[in-house]
């Protein structure tokens, strides 16, 4: 991959793109969005949360050295790794089977809550919540070279949040969930339009919770540049071959 220039920049689509030296923006596609000095992504529309509790305790390494080579087979180029109650010698055990199955160079992986781990896991970011560290602790824990995302905001955003050092905002719940605790009432597709309009049309927006693959076309076409996908994917008895259906709808 070439290296980036500081210029030309430009904004487009759904997400900031900055273009190699050498290429145009017609060369270059609507998700692209740098998150270092040195490197680009294009953040994909589904974004699964591989959620620790649908990790069985016994054959725990073999399952997840089985799901992540799957999932890596299935095109799956972005996952977020979530363990709200193991301890750090897990978080770091799982860490280190999925980041030796899904190569840094094909997938970006990002551990919830957790950006003290990062540099241990070998991830390539986090994702931060409301009561975890703030966006900008967590850039300066991480550094420039990897991905920060945060919620955003439910009816409307967070105060300065737009402002924030983060590749991508989360928002919702889009519906009902049983995947993560919420005390916020679901926006919809409606309030998903709503932020969008908020936001302008650079900002990358994750829309989050309860999304099925019959609403998620409604969700991507209110505005959201990603959907992520928990229970969805994760709760079906091969969700790889749920990716690819996902995946071969949502393009």
């Amino acid at each position: 991959m070439p290296v980036l220039a500081a210029l030309p920049a430009a904004r487009m689509g759904t997400a900031m793109i900055v273009y190699p030296a050498s290429q145009s923006a017609s060369q270059t596609g609507s998700r692209l969005s740098r998150y270092s000095d040195l490197m680009e992504f294009l953040f994909p529309k589904i974004y699964p949360i591989l959620d620790s509790s649908i990790i069985p305790l016994n054959g725990r390494a073999d399952f997840l050295r089985r799901l992540a080579s799957e999932l890596a087979d299935a095109g799956v180029t972005l996952l977020e790794y979530r363990n709200k109650s193991g301890s750090d010698a897990e978080i770091l055990a799982d860490a280190a089977l999925l980041r030796a199955v899904m190569p840094a160079q094909n997938i970006k992986l990002i551990l919830d809550d957790r950006a003290d781990l990062i540099e241990q896991a070998s991830f390539d970011g986090v994702h931060v919540d409301i009561g975890d560290v703030s966006p900008a602790n967590a850039r300066r824990i991480v550094g420039p070279h990897r991905i920060v995302g945060t919620f955003g905001g439910s009816d409307a955003f967070l105060p300065g949040i737009l402002d924030a050092p983060a590749e991508y905002l989360a928002i919702g719940p889009v519906y009902h969930t049983s995947t993560k605790q919420t005390s916020k009432p679901p926006i919809g597709p409606d309030g998903v339009r709503k932020l969008r309009e908020q936001a302008g049309p650079e900002r990358i927006l994750t829309a989050a919770a309860g999304i099925t693959f019959e609403t998620a076309p409604l969700v991507l076409a209110a505005g959201a540049t990603m959907i992520a996908v928990s229970a969805a994917l994760f709760r079906t008895s091969d969700p790889a071959a749920e990716f690819r259906r996902w995946k071969a709808a949502l393009g």
